[in-house]
């Protein structure tokens, strides 16, 4: 049996700092699934607010790292109180599916979440994955 979602969800919200993580589908904005604090925003809004992040990167030829294209891996916008980690997990899942992260800035670690997030959505994206 593969991998839960919602346990892959559970296991990034024990990221320290963590404050709330959701899937995107990037085609259609909407979120897939969702963990965390439900007092910060709606699902649905944070998934909307960040797809329209992720779009905007991934069809910018200035963002490109070289000529012929490059693969986003993730996008990090940075807050004044936190981070907003945006991991896109690739074709592999259904279609084009991110995880959005956000981090509290004083309780969270950058480096850490975005290694321990790549490791998780990385697993996400395995063969066997089952739904919720």
């Amino acid at each position: 049996m593969g991998v839960r979602i919602d346990d892959c969800l559970a296991r990034m919200m024990a990221i320290p700092g963590a404050q709330r993580v959701t899937l995107v589908d990037c085609a259609s904005g909407l979120a897939v699934a969702a963990a965390g604090r439900e007092d910060l925003v709606d699902q649905h809004e944070d998934a909307a607010g960040a797809t329209d992040v992720v779009r905007a990167v991934l069809t910018s030829p200035a963002l490109s790292a070289t000529a012929v294209g490059d693969d986003v891996e993730e996008i990090i916008v940075c807050g004044t109180d936190g981070y907003h980690l945006l991991a896109l997990t690739g074709a592999d899942l259904d279609g084009h599916l991110f995880v959005h992260l956000l981090l509290d800035r004083e309780k969270g670690n950058l480096a850490l979440a975005r290694l321990r997030m790549r490791g998780l959505v990385d697993e996400m994206t395995e063969p066997g994955l089952s739904g919720r």
